[in-house]
């Protein structure tokens, strides 16, 4: 698996695990789901369907109802004993405006206490990764939206994670600069050998990047169908424009409306 060299060792475990919250909105049902060590996995689905949600009890940034979530087939708190470790990108870069890129970068590092020395060194390592060396010292504003993308990105590559989580983070980006860091990211995939669980509401984002693609239902939310992108990697993007790629994206088309049909009262993210 290109991803990483352990495919048969289960990196995230969703057990049963479900969402309501105080209001009584059932944001998840029973999710069951097994994350692989080298998975490339990506879910989709309509607004509302809870694809947040179950990354963020993934992350343990909220804790489910019911049910559990295993890392490396322990609690997330005992996710240290494991010498793992997961980082975060959300949606958008959420930089803090008056620091440089390499302040931003080096933020977890010094939360975390980490020696300035050593810290400063793992951020020059990130910043390579991302491409962004020569602005290690400009503020945010400086950059476009894209690069400040892989600012954020280059901040969670900074704590050294074998689990990347990643929520619809090329959204708000256009489609020259989005199709650029996807390619950028399977790149730092196979490289870093990490295990990714992505959001994107992009089918043709899914087929491009995944091993895998989990299609989600709202209302409440719930997993409806997977689909296995049986390609070899590299994925260059000739891909896009072939009749397997075609077959993938139909496929997904189908499932995604089936996912949202009904799915026309107030959503839940």
């Amino acid at each position: 698996m290109p991803g990483g060299a352990q495919p048969d060792v289960a990196a995230v475990e969703v057990l049963s695990a479900h969402k309501t919250y105080p209001d009584g909105t059932v944001a998840l049902q029973p999710v069951d789901l097994t994350v692989r060590e080298g998975d490339f996995v990506t879910l989709l689905g309509p607004s509302g369907c809870g694809k947040t949600t179950l990354l963020k009890m993934i992350a343990g940034l909220l804790e489910p109802t019911d049910g559990r979530i295993h890392l490396w087939h322990r609690p997330i708190a005992q996710l240290e004993e494991t010498r793992h470790q997961l980082a975060f990108v959300f949606q958008s870069p959420t930089l803090m405006p008056w620091a440089s890129v390499a302040t931003n970068v080096r933020l977890p590092l010094d939360l975390a206490g980490v020696p300035r020395a050593q810290a400063d060194t793992r951020v020059a390592e990130a910043l390579d990764l991302v491409g962004l060396t020569k602005f290690a010292a400009a503020l945010p504003r400086a950059l476009s939206g894209g690069m400040q993308m892989r600012v954020s990105i280059a901040r969670s590559l900074v704590v050294q994670p074998t689990l990347l989580l990643m929520d619809e983070p090329f959204g708000a980006l256009d489609e020259i600069t989005r199709h650029k860091l996807d390619d950028d990211l399977l790149t730092l995939w196979q490289d870093k050998k990490l295990t990714v669980v992505f959001v994107t509401h992009s089918i043709h984002e899914a087929v491009f990047l995944s091993t895998r693609v989990v299609m989600m239902a709202a209302r409440p939310g719930r997993v409806v169908d997977e689909i296995t992108i049986d390609e070899p990697y590299p994925r260059h993007p000739d891909f896009m424009v072939t009749p397997r790629f075609a077959v993938y994206a139909k496929r997904l088309q189908d499932s995604l409306m089936r996912a949202s049909q009904g799915s026309d009262e107030e959503t839940v993210q």
